[in-house]
């Protein structure tokens, strides 16, 4: 089926998050002439049907007079909306405008190529040199690798190849290390030297058995290199904590903000929801139209183009309550299920799925995978994405249920509280939970601890 255009806009509304639903509306703003943003203290819309028009454009003045009545509607709803928002947030004046200042402060985080260009202009380098610079940061891709080789640069320039070589080993000094290697080996093998470990079996097994080294042959690199097992595993240690893609710290995705669609608050002893309102556009429709509508001489083609769009311009409001009210309903689902969380965290989370709430909101599953979809919560525990209070679960011997994410924090602890010189196996941790009334299998403890980046007993031994 192919969606109407205005479905599709509603559905985009609801999936976006708060920042760039701004965006989206800010488009809108500029498209539709009939459509203004305005401060949440202006003047409701008066309610004012035109004056009477030629009996062939009385159903248009009817229907205009009717849009018209709902528009106004929906000015007071909203205004009353951000008033009974922002009085249960109990903000002062003073911090709402601190937090108007900092998110209105928000800048673009620092691309990779940003870092670099900053770097090359406080080198030495000169105008040719700098040139080649600015070439060679061009085709850095967003791993921190060279996507090109040293002789095309020093082709496409008609230079000397050394020359493109000098360069490009003062920008391999810049931050951060390991920028513009040619491949993950190159990568690798410059964070060795710079470490002074170069001409050791570090670089022997970077060089030689990196493949063997991701499949953990252990034994098989001990015996090529004439080394022990027990040095192979330490080597192993130390390869982990260089960086095999140096240019991914600057990644848009890595460094998005995070801005808290709902805030959940204990208030009077119940938690309260809070819509997080600051950043919500608040729209509503122009005066100005008015006066074309109501002049005599307004082109009967005119009235119908002001008409569309106020319709347009209804139906963006529209949309825009509409997913608020919809993130507000399944927030409240989620805190009524998730209260213990909200008291003792992890621990305290319950299993919920996404059909469950649908069914009690009275929507599709997947409007609620929409409406939490890049959403974030701020709760007594913390900001949490609100997906992450959508988890399957387990019953306990005793009849209580658990989260599957439970039963992963208990995993980490246990492990954590170890001895280094026994590590809990698999099977000694499915025995642990189950003593605690939790059955859960050994094949699933394994999922759950690869899942938590934690390595099996034998690889942990000593560490």
């Amino acid at each position: 089926m192919v969606l109407a255009p205005q479905l599709r806009q509603s559905l985009e509304f609801l999936q976006v998050p708060l920042l760039e639903l701004r965006t989206l509306v800010q488009q809108e703003l500029e498209k539709n002439p009939m459509l203004e943003e305005r401060p949440m203290e202006a003047e409701p819309l008066e309610v004012e049907t035109p004056s009477v028009e030629p009996k062939e454009e009385a159903e248009a003045v009817k229907d205009f007079g009717e849009e018209y009545e709902v528009l106004a509607q929906i000015d007071d709803d909203w205004k009353e909306y951000f008033r009974e928002s922002s009085s249960r947030s109990g903000v002062s004046a003073e911090e709402d405008e601190r937090r108007k200042h900092f998110l209105d402060s928000i800048s673009q985080p620092e691309s990779l190529q940003e870092h670099l260009l900053h770097q090359l202009g406080l080198s030495e380098l000169k105008d040719q040199e700098s040139h080649i610079g600015e070439l060679l940061i061009g085709h850095i891709n967003e791993d921190g690798y060279l996507a090109v080789t040293l002789e095309d640069i020093a082709f496409a320039q008609q230079v000397d190849i050394e020359l493109v070589q000098r360069v490009h080993a003062v920008i391999r000094d810049f931050d951060p290390i390991g920028v513009g290697s040619f491949d993950l080996i190159d990568c690798l093998l410059y964070q060795i030297e710079r470490d002074g470990k170069k001409g050791t079996p570090v670089e022997d097994m970077v060089r030689e058995h990196l493949e063997e080294l991701a499949g953990h042959k252990y034994a098989l690199i001990a015996r090529s290199l004439r080394i022990s097992l027990g040095e192979v595993q330490q080597i192993a240690h130390y390869i982990a904590t260089l960086d095999p893609r140096p240019g991914r710290r600057f990644s848009l995705d890595t460094a998005a903000i995070v801005v808290p669609e709902v805030v959940v608050q204990k208030i009077n002893g119940e938690y309260v929801i809070i819509l997080n309102n600051e950043q919500l556009p608040h729209l509503r429709i122009s005066k100005q139209y008015r006066t074309l509508m109501e002049a005599a001489g307004t082109d009967p083609d005119v009235k119908g183009y002001i008409m569309e769009k106020i319709k347009s311009g209804a139906f963006l409001i529209k949309s825009i309550h509409q997913r608020q009210q919809t993130i507000r309903n399944i927030a409240t689902e989620i805190v009524k299920v998730q209260e213990s969380f909200m008291e003792e965290g992890v621990k305290g989370l319950k299993p919920l799925t996404m059909s469950q709430v649908a069914e009690i909101v009275g929507i599709h599953e997947t409007t609620v995978s929409r409406a939490v979809s890049g959403k974030y919560m701020q709760t007594p525990q913390g900001v949490y994405e609100m997906k992450y209070f959508f988890t399957p679960g387990y019953q306990t011997s005793s009849g209580e249920t658990v989260s599957n994410k439970s039963i992963k924090d208990r995993i980490d602890q246990l492990i954590g509280d170890e001895e280094p010189s026994a590590p809990l196996s698999d099977q000694a941790i499915a025995n642990a939970l189950k003593s605690e009334g939790v059955n859960v299998a050994r094949r699933t403890v394994a999922k759950y601890r690869e899942e938590l980046r934690i390595l099996p007993s034998h690889m942990r031994k000593g560490y």
